[in-house]
């Protein structure tokens, strides 16, 4: 990779470069094939599982109800971003690829940070749909009905593709200052930013989408669980208060999930912490895969009616014999 970093002055203004060039897992480039195995056994869980929610979410009626409906679209957002993210990660494992054209760059970013939005935008839906669950039990069906849901979807579509479609146009046509080696093993809006020279068109409007998604969605789901639990510790026996509570805890750990090392990630890049890039490496690979593979195990969990559902249509029915 050293040569990489040499390949163009620091201080030459270009229009972007046809190729960038991602880093991969450090200490691996010598036996790249062999990581290739866990990447490809992460996605085929985290397409079947997300597929399981998806496919029983569908066919069963009683499952027709808000709480299930934002449950398939994060399955969507799931099967979306890990998809998006395999040409690159499997490239690097399979042929230690390092160079990707600017074209293909800019259509991962786009698709990484839609279906991520999304993933946000959907978990905050749901936070959202609990809350008014909880706080608002009598007014809950007149409150989410199905056109209020439908506006819900027409917004987290505007969140995830309008404001995010201008992005790649924007940063196709910065001027670059800098040697075009990326800091991750995927291609991501903040680190092709970073390789603009100062005071690039669009930066601003840049930053807005990400801040208007990534730094408004948890202020607003934390929010939503403070409400729930002021009103948790209202209610008059534990037993009440327990059953509550089970209704949130796989969001709740999905929340976690997604947003503890996206918020780790930023505060090492913002403060600069010297910490090794293999850890920095696997913490953007926690963020990025570990959701798609472990919310569909969460929700098959925590949620009685996903499992008894699930359960009961992998069970071989009886055929009965006429007499």
């Amino acid at each position: 990779m050293s040569a990489f970093l040499t390949h163009s002055a620091p201080n030459t203004s270009t229009l972007m470069a046809p190729t960038f060039l991602l880093v991969g897992l450090p200490g691996l480039s010598a036996v790249p094939s062999w990581w290739a195995i866990p990447l490809i056994t992460i996605y085929l869980l985290s397409a079947l599982g997300n597929g399981a929610i998806l496919w029983i979410i569908a066919l069963e009626p009683t499952l027709h109800r808000p709480m299930y409906f934002f449950l398939f679209l994060l399955s969507v957002s799931d099967v979306g971003l890990a998809t998006a993210l395999m040409p690159t990660l499997l490239g690097l494992a399979f042929a230690n690829t390092h160079a990707v054209s600017a074209s293909a760059c800019l259509l991962q970013m786009f698709f990484v940070h839609v279906f991520s939005v999304m993933e946000s935008s959907v978990l905050l839906a749901m936070a959202l749909d609990r809350a008014l669950a909880i706080c608002r039990p009598l007014h809950y069906p007149t409150l989410l009905t199905n056109g209020v849901i439908s506006k819900i979807c027409v917004a987290i579509a505007f969140r995830c593709l309008g404001l995010h479609l201008p992005l790649p146009f924007l940063l196709a046509h910065m001027p670059y200052c800098r040697p075009q080696v990326l800091t991750h093993s995927y291609c991501l809006h903040p680190d092709m930013a970073r390789l603009s020279c100062p005071g690039g068109g669009g930066v601003v409007y840049s930053l807005f989408v990400v801040l208007s998604a990534m730094g408004l969605d948890p202020l607003l789901i934390f929010f939503s669980y403070g409400l729930i639990g002021r009103v948790l510790q209202g209610l008059g026996s534990r037993e009440d208060r327990w059953k509550a509570g089970q209704t949130c805890a796989a969001h709740l750990s999905a929340v976690l999930l997604f947003y503890v090392p996206m918020v780790l990630l930023a505060l090492i890049d913002r403060l600069r912490m010297p910490i090794p890039q293999p850890a920095h490496t696997l913490l953007s690979y926690v963020h990025f895969l570990l959701p798609p593979l472990v919310n569909p195990i969460l929700y098959s969990v925590k949620m009685k009616e996903i499992r008894e559902r699930i359960h009961k249509r992998l069970q071989p029915r009886k055929v009965g014999c006429a007499q």
